[in-house]
């Protein structure tokens, strides 16, 4: 990731909510599943993956909402308490990673997806890019991550 990926802001569309990433995601997911299209009205979500500790809070905190899902897995949308625009979440109750929704970045052109998941389950008339690595359901995160980011994910998750 490139350094002008650290740093980026965002938040809410009130802008009671602010943010900002204190490092570049470790990967940038482009999640095609039903739960994401529910969650979020949309045919996909973007989420670049972050540590919890490398996200920072400028202004009021995010509201942790959680949602069913077709798993049973637990997730939680953290949205702003005034507007309740979605702004980042945490899934499979792993509190040391955030999901944070690409479309909140001051500069959402910032991040593109570095894979497409989920495409089985992807809108018909949607064309993934032909340069990005898409998957029926999900992927090994070892065989598609940088070296950097995966000792991240060590760091956070152990193993």
């Amino acid at each position: 990731m490139a350094d002008q990926e650290q740093g980026l802001e965002g938040g809410c569309a009130c802008g009671a909510v602010r943010y900002r990433l204190e490092a570049a995601p470790m990967f940038v997911h482009c999640c095609h599943c039903r739960d994401c299209q529910r969650q979020t009205g949309s045919a996909f979500v973007l989420n670049a993956l972050i540590e919890t500790d490398r996200l920072s809070v400028l202004a009021r905190e995010p509201q942790p909402i959680s949602v069913p899902t077709d798993s049973g897995r637990p997730h939680r949308i953290f949205r702003c308490p005034t507007c309740q625009t979605a702004v980042w979440s945490e899934y499979g109750g792993r509190a040391a990673l955030r999901f944070v929704r690409i479309g909140t970045l001051d500069d959402p052109t910032a991040l593109k997806p570095d894979v497409h998941i989920y495409a089985r389950s992807k809108l018909p008339w949607l064309a993934l890019p032909a340069d990005a690595p898409a998957f029926e359901s999900y992927y090994d995160a070892k065989q598609l991550w940088p070296a950097a980011s995966l000792e991240r994910r060590r760091a956070v998750f152990g193993g």
